[in-house]
């Protein structure tokens, strides 16, 4: 079990993302209380947010060190592994995604009124709620609801106010979430490839530059995030724990 294993404060917290359009609740995981997070997701496919994003996929990544594990408990929820599409209902119960494996997940229908046709069992295409949590690990950079909290806070900056995306930004947070962004599977070795540019670009050229992974307006766990942080000594000077203006957000700025 990992050391940092304590007293949950995201417990019951709802992160909302793309102006309520995606609705993500912490919880205790019903069936294992190990899991180092656990969550109900509910993506409002109707949204207009969600519309107008619906046919753009997410990027193709995987997690070194935990296993992710999701269950369907209303709708449908496209999982896509090593370039197979899987189409989950709650009938499929919980799917397991190992370390090390590319993946992504999206909703299957890029046109709701259309895409749920192809449903007999009565889904209107209103939402999709599924269950989302990870397996513990005692890696300071992992998956856990700091990253997923301010990785929710940066999406919003591109999809709602119109941000452009800032590729080291993103490997930068992606690494503190001990995730990588997938290379094409027919490089050799490609996925401890993309590992190792996710730390020199996104922790060590990225810290250089003054890229963060965390955020103090984002966080609610600030204290936890800057013990992170300060485990890299190129992250170490972005953990400060006095309450003021985290100025590294005016890179965000329009």
């Amino acid at each position: 079990m990992s050391a940092l294993k304590r007293l949950d404060p995201y417990l019951g917290k709802v992160i909302t993302a793309f102006e309520g359009g995606i609705v993500t609740r912490v919880i205790d995981h019903p069936h294992d209380s190990n899991r180092v997070f656990a969550y109900e997701v509910t993506f409002h496919l109707r949204h207009p947010r969600v519309a107008a994003v619906a046919a753009q996929k997410p990027p193709l990544h995987f997690h070194p060190y935990q296993e992710e594990y999701i269950e369907v408990l209303e709708g449908r929820l496209a999982v896509e592994v090593e370039g197979v599409e899987y189409v989950l209902s709650p009938q499929d119960g919980e799917f397991s995604l190992r370390p090390w494996c590319n993946h992504r997940l999206y909703s299957p229908v890029t046109d709701v009124e259309e895409g749920v046709k192809g449903y007999d069992d009565g889904w209107d295409g209103e939402k999709t709620v599924f269950l989302l949590s990870g397996q513990d690990t005692d890696e300071m950079f992992r998956l856990d609801t700091v990253f997923f909290e301010n990785w929710y806070a940066y999406q919003d900056l591109i999809v709602v106010e119109g941000q452009k995306v800032d590729l080291v930004q993103v490997m930068s947070m992606f690494d503190a979430g001990g995730s990588y962004l997938s290379l094409p599977t027919w490089i050799p070795f490609s996925r401890t490839i993309a590992r190792g540019l996710g730390i020199v670009v996104g922790r060590w050229i990225g810290g250089l530059l003054g890229y963060q992974p965390f955020f103090r307006q984002w966080t609610t766990d600030w204290d936890l995030a800057c013990q992170k942080m300060e485990r890299s000594i190129f992250h170490r000077r972005f953990a400060v724990r006095e309450r003021a203006e985290n100025r590294a957000l005016l890179r965000f700025a329009s």
